[in-house]
């Protein structure tokens, strides 16, 4: 037996027997891969004691001053540490970006930082994209028992859709940092275009602020206004014109500035975005109570919509996508969207139009106006903060009931309508008007 197996083999048997050692694990590298069209786009994360320990570096060296002092080398490393090969040994081309500090947190491991960088991996021309060699040991070629865990995300990535490829580590018998053989599955454009339909209903259907925004702006759609009050129902016909309008100007303007935003034309904090969404909604609730706009609602609606669409846009910018993959997946992502939100106006419409007929009308309005002001300020002051509350806590609980609330709403609204008019048929001159 060779000295390096034999070696190994204390090693391992040491790892696997001593206790304090298995009580304390380090923290893995991770890289995290994604196919283009052309490409293979590589996440790396990598512990900073660990590659500390590896480079034989004072462990309290400060992590800033890491950064400033050995970015160039942390990129050359890489390059050395991380290669690419056809099944018949052919070598890909990689690129290294620059690195970046963070913190991440675990429960084994709690807080610790890390160094985060991206690389680019291309092929020989012709060779498969979704099979070859995977190179890689840094780290681990100088501190033997580190891991290295290797995951993939689909074309259109989405933290569900995870494929876990594998894991580099020290082979025990050879005493060797063998390769890991990558095989990644093959997506076709509609499933992947579908996956991102539902990714666009499932952010509306769990976007609690944004479902509260478009009811309270639609729920005067039906009324007249007189001066500056809310006046009578104006009709089926109406009705059904300002909630199309309303919708339309809000469709129009988060689907621009989602494209905007995805594309990264134009780059806006997330934080001022959020802040300005909460500020929507309030002075949507307010507009409930009284028209706060007189009759320029589909301008606001546009206006407030080009907002909405930033917040949607952060879903999709960090994607590392290439562009007809991009383009399909905001097409595909945007009509999840508008999907859920016509469901939503469909869902709501008998309720609305049989409350604006009822004399509860304006105290029914100013209790949802309140309730939605509250959960504004509290969305404010949690995006202000920082910091979650009680509030918009218990709120994101609440969204899971919000089917049995919109049925409980259309109940409530039938027997109002039933209670004042004995009877469910319409008046034709409401049809018609």
């Amino acid at each position: 037996m060779s000295l390096v197996p034999f070696l190994s083999l204390i090693v391992g048997a040491i790892l696997f027997a001593h206790p304090q050692l298995k009580a304390h694990p380090m923290p893995n590298s991770l890289l995290q891969l994604s196919v283009g069209v052309k490409q293979v786009h590589v996440q790396v994360q990598i512990p900073l004691n660990e590659l500390t320990a590896a480079w034989g570096l004072n462990e309290d060296l400060d992590p800033a001053q890491f950064m400033q002092q050995y970015q160039p080398r942390l990129r050359a490393y890489l390059q050395a540490h991380i290669q690419a090969k056809t099944l018949k040994g052919d070598a890909w081309t990689i690129q290294i970006e620059d690195f970046k500090l963070g913190k991440t947190e675990n429960p084994i491991n709690g807080l610790y930082y890390e160094l985060q960088g991206t690389a680019t991996m291309l092929p020989p021309k012709g060779e498969d994209l979704h099979h070859f060699m995977l190179h890689y040991d840094a780290v681990i070629h100088q501190v033997v028992t580190h891991t290295i865990l290797v995951s993939a995300f689909s074309k259109w990535r989405n933290e569900k859709n995870r494929q876990q490829v594998g894991t580099i580590h020290l082979d025990i018998p050879t005493g060797k940092i063998l390769p890991l053989e990558v095989r990644l599955d093959e997506e076709n454009n509609w499933a992947e275009f579908s996956k991102m339909f539902f990714l666009g209903v499932e952010h509306i259907a769990a976007g609690t602020d944004h479902l509260l925004f478009l009811l309270a702006l639609l729920l005067p759609a039906p009324l007249l206004s007189a001066g500056r009050r809310w006046s009578k129902y104006g009709g089926f016909r109406y009705s059904l014109g300002r909630l199309f309008k309303l919708t339309l100007a809000f469709t129009i303007g988060h689907s621009l500035t989602l494209l905007i935003g995805t594309m990264r034309w134009i780059s806006v904090p997330a934080q001022p975005i959020e802040l300005l969404i909460a500020i929507s909604i309030l002075v949507s609730a307010l507009h409930a109570v009284k028209p706060v706009f007189g009759g320029k609602e589909w301008w606001i609606a546009l206006d407030f919509g080009l907002i909405h669409g930033m917040a949607f846009a952060e879903t999709l910018s960090n994607l590392r996508l290439d562009l007809p993959q991009l383009l399909l997946s905001l097409f595909g992502f945007n009509l999840g969207i508008e999907a859920m939100q016509i469901g939503v106006i469909v869902l709501c419409l008998p309720a609305l139009i049989l409350i604006s007929q009822c004399a509860v009308n304006g105290k029914f309005r100013n209790v949802f106006a309140a309730t939605v002001s509250i959960a504004a300020l509290a969305w404010l002051l949690e995006r202000i903060s920082g910091e979650p509350n009680l509030l918009t806590k218990a709120i994101a609980q609440g969204i899971n009931y919000a089917p049995f609330c919109l049925l409980a709403l259309t109940i409530v609204a039938f027997f109002l309508y039933w209670a004042e008019h004995k009877s469910f048929s319409f008046k034709f001159q409401n049809l018609k008007s």
